[in-house]
């Protein structure tokens, strides 16, 4: 009896992380991190929900400050004792130099002897200079892909209302200018003297509109350039640093946003969300995997960055053709996943991570299951 209660209280732990985590079907034993991965890629690779960060590589997410621990060359294999991944260096802290001139760190700038054997002396060595690698920070293999969010996160994409009406606004430009490009001067009326010298130029799209509320949630806007104060007054004096499309008057100037933070993990809201897609970015119907998408949901509903939803498509409706009968409705289909990186207050933006089916608009995302 003792040892049949030994048998299941060590078998417990395995079939509740079974439960909570399922394998791929075709799960590898073991993968070779190559340049171009990213944790989210290599996590989907062994599970079916990558998201899962903690369970899966085995730690506390509260405790994780950098995910970013993975490099090139690192073989990633799965713990059989505990059902989690875990990640042997690759050894390449010492790589032989190719240069003939070679011998020097140019990371450290310190020269480290390689060892090989003398043809003119039986058993003696010879010292070579070889150079020593080391790892940065830029080498890390990232959480997911940012060239795909990149644009995203260094731009004003959504501007209230009320921000909309009191943004410094471009009234007037340098020999009376129609358009402006870089290095060409504009003047903006309501630039406040103490929110920095560098800017960015914007002008509005279109409102988002809630599909359930018809609450206004903004203004998408498309960013123009960048442009710095010169003199501070009124109006206030500035250069175009940097221009993607042609800047005219009656555009508007926003402070640079911060952008991403690499310490952001994938999980689920610790509160029900039930969002919807109310654009999809480019203006395209459909989008597959790696399109960004807008939700009507934001930080004032409980989402933050790194959450996870699951997208669903509204159920079939089967049509009973009996006025004594009700149509069937069948239960919505989940397809997707996706990843939020931009969260505003009435709005999110989202990175599609997986689908099997084309986004629609007005499509479900909520919590995954």
């Amino acid at each position: 009896m003792r040892k049949i209660i030994s048998l299941i209280c060590l078998l417990l732990p395995i079939a509740v992380f079974a439960d909570e985590l399922q394998l791929q079907e075709n799960a590898p034993d073991r993968y070779i991190v190559v340049k171009g991965d990213t944790l989210w890629d290599i996590s989907a690779k062994f599970f079916k929900d990558p998201w899962k960060w903690p369970e899966i590589w085995g730690y506390n997410k509260n405790t994780i400050e950098d995910p970013h621990w993975i490099y090139p060359g690192d073989l990633v294999y799965l713990d059989p004792t505990t059902g989690t991944l875990k990640v042997e260096g690759s050894g390449a802290a010492d790589i032989p130099a190719t240069d003939a001139a070679a011998g020097t760190d140019t990371a450290a700038g310190t020269e480290i002897p390689a060892v090989s054997e003398s043809p003119n002396m039986a058993g003696a060595v010879k010292y070579s200079p070889r150079a020593r690698v080391v790892r940065g920070t830029t080498e890390a293999i990232p959480l997911i892909s940012l060239k795909d969010i990149g644009p995203f996160l260094t731009r004003p994409l959504v501007i209230e209302e009320d921000e909309l009406e009191n943004a410094p606004v471009l009234v007037g430009t340098y020999e009376q200018r129609q358009l402006l490009g870089t290095n060409d001067v504009a003047y903006a009326q309501n630039m406040p003297a103490d929110k920095g010298e560098r800017w960015q130029v914007y002008r509005e799209d279109h409102v988002f509109e809630d599909p359930d509320t018809g609450e206004n949630l903004g203004y998408e806007v498309f960013y123009l350039g960048d442009a710095a104060v010169e003199q501070h007054g009124d109006p206030t004096t500035l250069r175009i640093t940097h221009s993607v499309q042609e800047i005219a008057k009656g555009d508007r100037f926003a402070q640079a946003a911060t952008g991403f933070s690499s310490n952001y993990l994938p999980r689920a809201p610790q509160k029900d969300i039930s969002a919807k897609v109310i654009s999809i970015y480019g203006g395209v119907v459909q989008a597959g995997q790696n399109a960004v998408i807008t939700l009507n949901k934001g930080a004032r509903d409980g989402l933050e960055n790194g959450h996870v939803l699951a997208l669903y498509q509204a159920g079939e409706v089967l049509r009973s053709h009996n006025l004594f009968k009700p149509d069937i409705v069948l239960p919505d289909v989940r397809y997707g996943l996706i990843f939020v990186f931009r969260v505003f207050d009435k709005v999110s933006y989202a990175l599609v991570m997986q689908t099997r089916l084309p986004v629609e608009v007005l499509d479900r995302a909520s919590n995954p299951e």
